[in-house]
């Protein structure tokens, strides 16, 4: 299936009794981002993963928004807009790893997009390694 969803993230105002919660409920791993305010959810082989963070308002629900996979969330963005969705954010660099959107579809329904970086961090690393290992000179 093109375009799953891959994500899904929890915006609350107590990320701590939030993480106690889903830790002692489902057993999920939860490792906070060093040098972020976020909490990535690591639910095992199956599902998509996550992440928590603490509200970026108050007017903000408390609430999980999933996000779908895209190739491109500019293009994607412009041709909801097109469709008839609000976009509350156009479009979020989040650092090397890739970008996000957040749409609000016709009938009021939130949702995010994620694009993938093409270089993430942890790939140029484990290449990096495996070379290494490997003491082939070139």
């Amino acid at each position: 299936m093109a375009n799953g969803f891959v994500h899904i993230e929890l915006g609350t105002d107590d990320v701590g009794k939030a993480k106690k919660f889903y830790k002692s409920l489902f057993g999920w791993k939860i490792t906070d981002v060093p040098d972020m305010s976020y909490t990535l959810i690591d639910v095992g082989k199956e599902g998509a993963g996550g992440g928590m963070m603490k509200k970026q308002s108050p007017e903000q629900p408390t609430m999980w928004l999933p996000y779908v996979q895209v190739d491109s969330v500019k293009k994607t963005v412009a041709k909801a807009k097109k469709a008839g969705a609000n976009a509350m954010v156009e479009y979020m660099p989040i650092g090397e790893m890739g970008a996000i959107g957040v749409l609000v579809d016709p009938t009021g329904a939130a949702f995010g997009v994620w694009e993938k970086s093409a270089n993430p961090p942890r790939a140029a690393k484990k290449k990096a390694a495996k070379k290494k290992k490997t003491g082939k000179r070139r």
